[in-house]
């Protein structure tokens, strides 16, 4: 994750988000780390938001850029989260580092192992752009 990189984000999650960072009172380092992004984002209309942004609930296909690796994930809440589901929270490093990327977009994010990066082949599903504005 670059500090520098812009993301797009809808009014709507943006106020269902800063509730979560509110909620956990920022007293974690994954709460101040989504705090940080969601300072740094710009924030437009559900129905404003391109469709190839993943935006919250949104499905994407990442590929790993060293390993070549295919995954698909769809990003969610903290209490929808479910690995084997492959619903990742937005609070998990990944799922912040997915918030607002696009289709073409590489980032990177930290793991034991060393740092991993991703570019977003594909997003599969985005309920803005399904229409389905209540997700």
């Amino acid at each position: 994750m670059t500090a520098e990189r812009s993301i797009y984000i809808t009014a709507q999650d943006m106020t269902r988000l800063r509730s979560l960072v509110a909620a956990l009172k920022n007293s974690r380092e994954d709460v101040k780390a989504l705090s940080a992004e969601l300072d740094r984002a710009h924030v437009v209309i559900p129905a404003e938001i391109p469709r190839n942004v993943i935006t919250m609930n949104s499905k994407a296909r990442l590929r790993e850029l060293v390993t070549e690796d295919v995954m698909t994930y769809t990003l969610v809440f903290p209490d929808q989260a479910d690995y084997e589901a492959r619903r990742i929270s937005v609070l998990a490093p990944i799922g912040m580092a997915m918030l607002g990327q696009r289709e073409g977009d590489e980032f990177e994010w930290v793991v034991p192992a060393g740092r991993v990066r991703l570019r977003v082949e594909k997003v599969i599903y985005q309920p803005e752009a399904a229409g389905h504005f209540h997700l």
